[in-house]
């Protein structure tokens, strides 16, 4: 990337980091601006600061990325509380999940005619995971009962994690199949299987014993709290490095690594700024991925987009995430709005960019139409998320709400945080009805 390009984008950086109050309050989103911005100003044909996706380096961005959001929104996650709310999670994860895989794939193979049933499992396995920084304006709204909110957040951190090894098989049997070198012709569940718990040792040990660390050097006066959250960005970045190094699962261990952290840690981490600067840094260079994928995906939706691609983008949205949601939470006891509002606010985003991404490395010398076929629905899929969920979270977010005589939520004692933001809000609302 050129100097100009890095000026370019840090102008863009900042101008939305000014602006991002005002345009949030008519839902417009960071993603949208962001992948406008890279369509517009990074476009190979035309733009100005012409940009290939189609390398290492866009990649791991990209991963890096997603590791930083997921080791930041599990460190904010209580465990103790998790604990009485895990069952919708645990249904997500373990019956919506992989009812969603088998519904994308089977969707795929049905709509477009040859595709091989390796690459229609990519593209639904691709699509399965969903990112909670999409439906930020939910997540962080309390007026959505605290429940729907940790389910989504858990979900969406261990999804994609739990995805990552049946991508990675899919996509190399799918390599070996258009003839690639590096293709695998088979491979083996339980190297799948052994990714996911050398992910979850690596961010157990990485999150709990840093957290021991970080609290004792500083309640011994050996580092600032400004340099504990220095060593607890590094620790992110650890997590997931020594979980690829070690044949692991990088984003299962980034993000056990926080819930690890949160733990273990003697304070709270989301009060007193802990994992201010793993979030900070996933949030920005996550404006850099949308940029990336405005200039390198968007053109190849341009490009191959059909009506099969349309249709099964509007299905993996709805359908294909609405129907196994509503399977897996049959007993729950959630209400019939509270199984649609989990089923919608399923978008796909980050780790979706990811494994296009990895496909674009991948299949590149194939220049097979199925492989730009499967890259451009991935990614017009996403690109519909980020519209329709980036407009849909603000507007479900306010009127939501928590219906009058509905019973409060039975749990442990809120954090001081939250204690603190439910107290302003009840002046808030004091002062606006005139101390009715």
């Amino acid at each position: 990337m050129t100097a100009t390009a890095i000026a370019v984008l840090s102008a863009l950086v900042a101008a939305w980091a000014l602006m991002s109050g005002a345009l949030s309050r008519h839902n417009v989103t960071g993603p949208m601006v962001f992948v406008a911005a890279g369509y517009l100003l990074g476009n190979p044909d035309w733009g100005p600061m012409g940009v290939d996706v189609a390398t290492e380096s866009a990649r791991v961005i990209a991963e890096v990325t997603l590791a930083l959001l997921l080791f930041a929104d599990a460190s904010r996650i209580d465990p103790e509380q998790l604990r009485h709310t895990a069952a919708v999670p645990a249904r997500l994860l373990g019956v919506g999940l992989p009812l969603a895989m088998i519904a994308g794939t089977a969707a795929a193979v049905v709509l477009v005619a040859d595709l091989p049933w390796v690459l229609a499992l990519f593209v639904g396995a691709a699509l399965a995971p969903t990112d909670a920084a999409l439906s930020a304006a939910v997540i962080t709204d309390e007026r959505v009962p605290l429940r729907l909110r940790r389910s989504l957040n858990v979900e969406s951190g261990l999804n994609d994690g739990i995805a990552t090894p049946v991508v990675s098989m899919a996509l190399a049997a799918s390599a070996a199949v258009f003839g690639l070198s590096g293709g695998a012709e088979s491979v083996a569940v339980v190297d799948a299987l052994r990714e996911l718990g050398l992910g979850v040792l690596a961010g157990a040990l990485v999150g709990g014993v840093g957290a021991w660390a970080t609290d004792r050097a500083l309640r011994r006066g050996w580092a600032s709290a400004d340099a504990r959250a220095m060593a607890v960005l590094a620790l992110a970045v650890v997590a997931y490095a020594s979980a690829l190094a070690s044949g692991g699962n990088g984003f299962i261990a980034a993000f056990v690594a926080g819930l690890a952290f949160s733990g273990v840690s003697a304070r709270d981490a989301a009060d007193d700024g802990a994992v201010v600067l793993p979030e900070l840094g996933g949030e920005l260079l996550a404006l850099v991925v949308w940029f990336l994928f405005g200039a390198g995906l968007v053109p190849i939706i341009v490009t191959n987009i059909d009506l099969a691609a349309v249709t099964f983008a509007v299905l993996a949205l709805t359908v294909l995430r609405m129907v196994p949601v509503g399977i897996a939470l049959i007993g729950s006891g959630l209400s019939r709005r509270d199984v649609l509002f989990l089923g919608w606010f399923g978008p796909r985003g980050l780790a979706s960019v990811v494994f296009a991404l990895l496909a674009v490395e991948a299949l590149a010398e194939s220049e097979h139409p199925l492989a730009a076929w499967a890259v451009a629905a991935i990614a017009f899929t996403v690109l519909l998320s980020v519209v329709l969920h980036g407009l849909s979270a603000g507007p479900a977010a306010r009127r939501f709400g928590t219906p009058e005589g509905r019973p409060p939520e039975v749990g442990p004692a809120p954090t001081a945080r939250r204690q603190r933001l439910v107290a302003a809000d009840a002046v808030r609302r004091r002062g606006g009805d005139g101390g009715r």
